[in-house]
């Protein structure tokens, strides 16, 4: 860290993420005003999940593959915070590594990419590329005549085969386009059709447990009703051991009366056969109740979790 640098703030390098750190960044700034303009550094990191290209993440090991890299520079001392998506976070931390401070919840929604305005209207037998198995699952529990193909790529990747006519829609997170200002390539697509992943749409900031001059930084960002909601849906996560492998969606959300709602899901990932369930409760009790509801579906989902 050079004289000028008070902060190192590490990232992946696609434009997604660089916009993800860039909102960190200015919020930090914005807290701390006296920080100066120079003071926070982004690093960037290419990860194991960036690298494969060639096949299904859940074929590489799932979970974890956005993150690993981020994580051996926080722990050896070569950057003092990570940015991640929530979404792409394993339930479980390295030791002596945690997330404390979550920013405010962009639009957790699905979005649809290509001509159609809805899943209702694809043409019968449309191809729709996805390198998840959680839209994959609800895709087929809605239509069990499309055809799902794999599909990676960052979302310019995405939308260019979508143009191209490789495939006729994909779907991606609401919150990435709006981030970097696609909003207008999908159409929203709704939870009680397609159920978010968990923590989708949700910026965590991770730091060493040890460092409390940082943690003193981040505690201005923290956004608590985004952190109740998380930790309702990644208590649900963590219940199931939910990796890549098994198609799992959640969505918490808190009413006007601050009543915290929690949906979440299990499913076959052929579509043919789905596990639902909900919580309702006060915010404090947001990871009880996400981890009651992962008990139910562990239970009643044992076939497909194994």
């Amino acid at each position: 860290m050079n004289r000028q640098t008070l902060l190192r703030l590490g990232t992946r390098g696609s434009p997604l993420a660089l916009a993800q750190a860039t909102e960190a960044r200015d919020r930090l700034l914005a807290a701390h005003p006296g920080i100066g303009p120079g003071g926070v550094e982004i690093v960037t990191f290419k990860t194991t999940g960036d690298r494969i290209q060639d096949r299904p993440l859940a074929e590489a090991g799932g979970k974890g593959l956005f993150t690993k890299e981020l994580e051996e520079a926080l722990i050896d001392g070569r950057i003092d915070i990570a940015v991640h998506s929530m979404k792409d976070m394993p339930t479980v931390l390295p030791p002596g590594l945690v997330i404390d401070c979550l920013l405010p919840r962009e639009d957790p929604r699905d979005a649809l990419i290509g001509a159609a305005d809805s899943i209702g209207n694809l043409a019968h037998g449309a191809v729709v590329g996805t390198s998840s198995l959680r839209r994959q699952a609800q895709l087929l529990s809605l239509r069990r005549d499309l055809r799902v193909v794999g599909l990676r790529g960052n979302v310019d990747t995405r939308l260019r085969k979508v143009a191209e006519g490789a495939i006729e829609v994909t779907l991606l997170a609401m919150a990435g386009l709006r981030r970097i200002d696609r909003a207008s390539a999908g159409k929203p697509v709704s939870p009680d059709e397609i159920l978010p992943a968990v923590a989708q749409g949700a910026i965590g900031i991770e730091r060493r447990a040890d460092d409390p001059a940082v943690e003193a930084l981040l505690a201005p960002l923290n956004h608590a009703e985004t952190a109740a909601r998380v930790a309702a849906e990644r208590a649900m996560l963590a219940e199931l051991d939910g990796s890549c492998r098994t198609p799992i969606a959640g969505l918490a959300e808190i009413d006007a009366d601050g009543t915290l709602m929690l949906r979440a899901a299990v499913y076959a990932t052929d579509g043919s056969a789905a596990w639902t369930t909900t919580r309702a409760g006060g915010a404090a009790d947001a990871a009880r109740l996400g981890a009651d509801a992962g008990r139910e579906l562990r239970m009643r989902a044992a076939r497909v979790l194994g």
